[in-house]
């Protein structure tokens, strides 16, 4: 059943260093409720974790997009389309020099939904809120121009909702429909969040309690190579 839905930004998160607690951070700048989902963007998790490297001015930051690739698509120019180790698809390795430092590049997390699931786990046990954590980065599509956020990891959500075997509103049974729900939402949060307005996290209130559960966006979203017709 449709109800309404409501997405926050959370201002004023503030520079995110090395080594910094995230689930307090966003725990002191914003209110959470039971039932919400944070959506928290790559690049604070990266700059948390670590993952932030020095480039060398010389050469550039292609060297890198190498170390994090286990296979090259595509490339045309100085563009790859790389496969990363968790398994993503997606131009250079992810790897962004957008807000960040000069002379510095942010790496995917090596891990994004162990990230989520710190984070959600630190929000339940020390500060008593029950929420969902997905983590989002931008991605291009294939057939399709400009960007959009997908989800790279997530804790406490359903990342698919199958709905096989449900009638569609004119009664016929769904054969093959399963919607990435866990996408949806990284793609609405990003409508709060802008790619310069130095807002990194948002707070989505409303959704299905039903989407609510266990699951991975590696395990579970990303396609496998055998099924997929284009690799």
């Amino acid at each position: 059943m449709s109800q309404p839905l409501t997405i926050m930004p959370v201002i004023g998160i503030g520079e995110i260093q090395l080594g910094d607690d995230l689930a307090a951070v966003i725990y002191e700048t914003t209110e959470l409720l039971d039932g919400d989902v944070l959506v928290v963007t790559q690049k604070v998790v990266s700059k948390a974790e670590g993952r932030l490297v020095e480039i060398d001015p010389a050469v550039g930051h292609k060297p890198l997009v190498i170390e994090e690739t286990v296979r090259v698509l595509r490339r045309r120019g100085d563009l790859i389309i790389s496969e990363t180790a968790q398994g993503f698809v997606c131009a250079n390795a992810g790897i962004d020099l957008s807000n960040v430092e000069s002379g510095k590049a942010a790496l995917l997390p090596l891990d994004s939904d162990r990230s989520a699931r710190g984070i959600r786990d630190a929000l339940a046990h020390r500060f008593g809120v029950d929420v969902a954590v997905v983590i989002s980065d931008t991605f291009g599509r294939p057939w399709r121009r400009g960007v959009t956020d997908v989800a790279i990891g997530c804790a406490g959500l359903r990342p698919i909702v199958d709905l096989r075997g449900t009638n569609d509103a004119l009664g016929r049974e769904l054969q093959v429909t399963e919607v990435a729900v866990v996408d949806e939402i990284a793609s609405a949060a990003e409508l709060v969040m802008g790619k310069a307005d130095g807002v990194p996290v948002a707070v989505v209130r409303g959704i299905d309690p039903t989407w609510f559960g266990d699951g991975d966006v590696v395990a579970d979203v990303v396609r496998a190579p055998g099924d997929d017709l284009f690799r």
